[in-house]
């Protein structure tokens, strides 16, 4: 099991306890950010926007490091649980800090939020 150690001003905030998945990232996406909401649809994970019908609407998970998705899927690290620095995270089209936040609620998540600004 990989830790964290937090560091001020970092994504990671808390001592929450901090799990990283290796997943697929879609591509076509262009660079997604460190601290991107994903979404899953059809196995593979892309930026989260409200208005999606495909399943990733849905936030999901946290991506762990940049990627270039330009020349196609890759896979990545995403974090599966943790505590964030909500200023930090990147939104997809239509989620704010509350959406995400109930999404994960809802759905049970270790993935916390927090305001720090």
């Amino acid at each position: 099991m990989r830790t964290e150690t937090y560091t001020p001003g970092d994504l990671l905030v808390g001592d929450y306890p901090v799990a990283v998945r290796t997943v697929t990232i879609a591509g076509g996406q262009g660079v997604l950010r460190r601290g991107a909401v994903l979404g899953e649809a059809s196995g593979k994970f892309l930026l989260s926007a409200s208005a999606a019908t495909d399943g990733s609407e849905v936030p999901a998970l946290v991506l762990a490091v940049d990627v270039d998705t330009t020349a196609g899927d890759t896979q990545k690290g995403a974090y599966a649980s943790g505590g964030f620095d909500a200023g930090k995270l990147v939104f997809g089209t239509g989620h704010t800090i509350a959406t995400v936040e109930g999404a994960f609620r809802k759905a049970s998540a270790p993935l916390y939020l927090h305001n720090l600004a």
